[in-house]
């Protein structure tokens, strides 16, 4: 049976990690993951990740691998875990995480390769790694001080501590926190980005991360090149008319 699946509603897909009890990154589910990721449809706008069941959106890496880790083979699971993630970030599609639950360790390392985090009230989130004589290893030294800043990063890194999702907002963690199922939340978003032109969202995307990655001088070259390539493209053109005559676009992703 599949642990990780997907399904699509209209131009949204969403990816299921399903592996009871608590959505653990066990082998099976890293290879479907990653095979879902190799494939997501062109004509699908928005991605959401989300967790089955009520406990956890993933609580972690599957700690039954981690006795008989030696350097080596610790390496090549970090490097795996890695890739994988790697591979959700650099989607051309924005990716909503919708968390409702833990999301610990590799839970919030996928989260944190997600573009767009939203949790539920009940969430608590956190990278307890420390507490096993380990590090984040799936990304999670490099990503969360990207996104909340060295010290709050090395904060909860170093004490290993959950937050809640309330908390995770206040610092930056998590862009909405719901009082209903994060699924919910994270579709509303989705649908919004899913209206806009396709070809200007995944460009948008592509210029902020390749821009973080570089000067700031660079970076708006990276932009100023972006926005030239969309002003070729039909969809510019249905939107600049569409505004014109006081009607909604249809892109064509074209």
């Amino acid at each position: 049976m599949p642990k990780v699946t997907f399904a699509q509603e209209e131009n949204i897909g969403i990816i299921t990690i399903d592996s009871p009890p608590v959505n653990a990154l066990e082998k099976q589910v890293l290879d479907e993951l990653e095979e879902i990721v190799d494939n997501i449809p062109f004509e699908v706008d928005v991605v959401i990740v989300q967790g089955a069941g009520e406990k956890a959106f993933v609580a972690g890496a599957d700690i039954k691998d981690f006795p008989g880790l030696k350097k080596d083979t610790a390496i090549e699971l970090a490097k795996r875990g890695q890739a994988i993630f790697n591979k959700i970030a650099k989607l051309d599609q924005p990716v909503i995480a919708a968390i409702d639950g833990f999301a610990l360790g590799g839970g919030l390392e996928l989260a944190l390769a997600c573009d767009i985090r939203v949790a539920s009230t009940r969430s608590q989130l956190g990278l307890p790694e420390v507490k096993l004589g380990i590090l984040p290893g799936y990304g999670g030294t490099q990503r969360l001080p990207r996104l909340i800043g060295p010290g709050k990063a090395k904060q909860l890194i170093f004490t290993g501590e959950f937050i809640s999702a309330e908390e995770a907002k206040a610092i930056g963690l998590v862009e909405e926190v719901t009082d209903g199922p994060a699924l919910e939340k994270a579709k509303e978003i989705a649908q919004t980005i899913a209206k806009r032109a396709p070809l200007g969202v995944r460009k948008a995307k592509k210029a902020v991360d390749e821009g973080l990655d570089t000067t700031l001088e660079e970076g708006l070259h990276i932009e100023a090149l972006a926005f030239g390539d969309l002003c070729e493209t039909e969809d510019k053109n249905e939107g600049v008319a569409a505004f014109f005559e006081k009607r909604e676009p249809k892109f064509s992703r074209k």
